[in-house]
């Protein structure tokens, strides 16, 4: 028999892309996709996979989901102000259900002073998971490249990207770059204990950033530093959507991460755990721009 593998948050854009590389290196019916909606991983389940309903908010869900796997990776869930308690009761549950090593996706040098909004949370997790009690991998994973796009076309449409950066820099990795370092370390085991800054294989600041920008529009784009307060205000403008000024506020801690020197990290772990290089940022956003 083959080990008892199981992803929560698997119908989500890591999950699932994680869960179709692993479903691809593993037999389907020892593989457990956890989801609030099992509904929309059929095509999943057609393929074999084990589809459970797992809820974050309801542990007695989450403990039978999880009921037999050896090892789980537990996606960060979404929700900022309520996902500690959300991955305390998910490692509690995978603990209860016999779960012998989590594989926890994280965030750039999460610990305190990081200023990003998402940083204390991942920290908080992994220090749950350090007194757990359980065999634990940590995956740091860096600013996804796909979310460059939107920056990349609003610096196209002006000629000028507008940042809160300063001359910090980050080495953006492409999501689908994480779940293969996700898979591979729960489809093979080992790794307890580590924790590994999952990133891209190159390093932009904003200048670096305009540049690129620039060669796929085919224009020039020009820089401006601004700070974190006018960075909110340009997003927001005159509007008193509260959930568009909570995004403009996460975008601009980002920045001020980013300018402190936290995201500036760059490995070689999703070669060595993925045997593959990463892509690079040209590479996903190129693509993107085109449609």
């Amino acid at each position: 028999m083959s080990t008892r593998l199981a992803i929560s948050g698997a119908s989500g854009q890591l999950g699932r892309l994680t869960a179709e590389l692993v479903l691809a290196q593993h037999e389907p019916g020892d593989v457990i996709l956890a989801t609030r909606n099992p509904a929309v991983l059929g095509e999943l389940a057609a393929l074999g996979a084990d589809v459970r309903r797992a809820d974050f908010d309801d542990p007695a869900s989450l403990r039978a989901a999880f009921a037999g796997a050896e090892r789980l990776l537990l996606i960060s869930a979404t929700d900022l102000e309520r996902r500690v308690a959300q991955h305390r009761a998910a490692i509690d549950a995978a603990k209860a259900a016999g779960v012998r090593h989590v594989i926890y996706t994280s965030g750039s040098k999460p610990a305190p002073p990081n200023p990003a909004a998402v940083a204390p949370s991942h920290h908080a997790t992994e220090q749950a998971l350090a007194a757990s009690g359980l065999a634990f991998t940590v995956l740091r994973n860096s600013l996804y490249s796909e979310y460059q796009a939107a920056e990349a076309r609003r610096a196209l449409d002006t000629g000028l990207l507008v940042h809160n950066r300063g001359a910090g820099r980050v080495a953006y990795v492409a999501r689908e770059d994480c779940a293969a370092a996700a898979a591979a370390v729960l489809v093979r085991g080992g790794h307890e204990g580590a924790t590994y800054d999952v990133t891209g294989p190159e390093s932009f600041d904003a200048a670096a950033l305009a540049a690129l920008y620039g060669a796929l529009g085919r224009r020039a784009v020009a820089t401006r530093r601004i700070d974190d307060a006018e960075l909110v205000a340009g997003l927001v403008g005159s509007s008193a959507d509260g959930h568009l000024r909570y995004g403009a506020e996460l975008v601009a801690s980002f920045g001020r991460a980013i300018r402190e020197g936290y995201l500036d990290v760059q490995s070689d772990a999703v070669a060595k755990l993925a045997g593959r290089p990463p892509r690079t940022l040209r590479e996903v956003l190129e693509p993107q721009l085109e449609r």
